[in-house]
């Protein structure tokens, strides 16, 4: 890894400078945390189970990338793996496999390591979250236990055109140049105990992660504010995330110590549509590196091609929420919400048309 010391985007600085923010707005606890962004639904709370259900198995059978993080109570770091689809291995529901010639950094995982998995199925915008430990490596496989699983929403794929790539000369160009070009990120994170997670961030074509006076910034925007990401941030801030433009297989590691703030020139210099998101993430002194993945190579992601077996991500989510074990009147009232027929995807196409930003 080499450090982006004066690394420059080539673009014309804001006057917003979100590097020289100062720490009047950071986020210290919970508590401020829940302030800004609020607090997810019991929907939400209910929609992780705690193995592989037969619509999981499904979508791994179908998925050929996995954003891959890996990390103990130091911190994480991420990488890609994959080729085709179908290739994670599931052993049974609480334990799946992966050959280790598939990840584009084989040397990552460790035993005992958290782990944290995110899955993509060609032409879906939801995607498939995974997080356990790393029960047992040896030469060909790494052996992953499983701990939570649960559907992501679409919102990071839609806002990046995940599957509609825009690859221009920047994407494949100058390492600075794609990294202003990309689009999606990868974030992985670890809490005090190594529990890893990676979510998935989205934004359009320059508006997803800059780097200004040694710092890189991201945005974060409106999601089910379940925030495991950031919750993890404010107990253990070091962070690893893997960004992609759509269309290349170029990707940029980026790795460094996170902070969370809600500075006004940090969030509007990230505004969309005229709407600035409500909080901002800083990188302090990121260490940079930029490789050609053969996963994504491999995985020939685009032109997309939408699976041989139909992939419902609304149907895995309700079948989810049926499956969590989670007892009481609100978990009731949301397992009799969900079985109204075609209410949960009404309510996720308006959330994706009206909430984006």
């Amino acid at each position: 890894m080499r450090q982006c010391a004066g690394y420059s985007l080539g673009m014309e600085q804001r006057a917003s400078e979100p590097g020289r923010v100062a720490d009047d707005h950071r986020i210290r606890d919970t508590a401020a945390l829940e302030a800004c962004i609020g607090t997810s639904s019991a929907a939400v709370a209910q929609k992780t189970i705690d193995h592989l259900d037969a619509g999981a198995r499904r979508w791994l059978a179908a998925s050929p990338l996995v954003f891959a993080g890996f990390g103990g109570a130091d911190g994480p770091a991420i990488t890609l793996g994959g080729g085709v689809a179908g290739f994670t291995q599931v052993v049974d529901e609480s334990r799946l496999r992966i050959r280790r010639a598939l990840l584009d950094h084989a040397d990552l995982p460790r035993e005992g390591f958290g782990v944290g998995l995110l899955f993509l199925v060609p032409t879906i915008g939801e995607t498939l979250r995974v997080n356990g430990r790393v029960a047992a490596i040896d030469r060909d496989h790494v052996e992953i236990a499983v701990d939570e699983c649960y559907i992501h929403c679409a919102k990071a794929i839609i806002r990046s055109s995940f599957w509609q790539p825009l690859t221009t000369e920047s994407a494949t160009g100058a390492d600075t140049d794609h990294l202003a070009a990309s689009r999606f990120i990868a974030l992985a994170t670890v809490d005090a105990e190594g529990r890893c997670d990676v979510s998935p961030k989205g934004d359009p074509d320059g508006s997803s992660i800059r780097v200004e006076n040694d710092v890189a910034w991201f945005a974060d925007r409106p999601g089910n504010r379940r925030a495991d990401s950031f919750r993890n941030i404010l107990s253990q801030p070091r962070v690893a995330l893997a960004a992609v433009c759509p269309g290349s297989t170029r990707v940029a590691l980026l790795n460094g110590t996170a902070r969370l703030t809600t500075d006004d020139r940090a969030r509007a210099a990230f505004a969309v549509q005229d709407k600035a998101p409500k909080l901002a993430i800083a990188i302090e002194q990121p260490a940079l590196t930029h490789y050609d993945s053969a996963s994504l190579s491999r995985a020939r992601l685009w032109p997309a091609m939408p699976p041989s077996e139909p992939i419902d991500g609304a149907a895995l989510l309700i079948a989810h929420i049926r499956l969590n074990a989670t007892r009481g009147l609100k978990a009731r009232f949301v397992r009799t919400a969900v079985a109204v027929p075609g209410l949960v995807q009404r309510e996720l196409d308006h959330d994706y048309k009206t909430n984006l930003y």
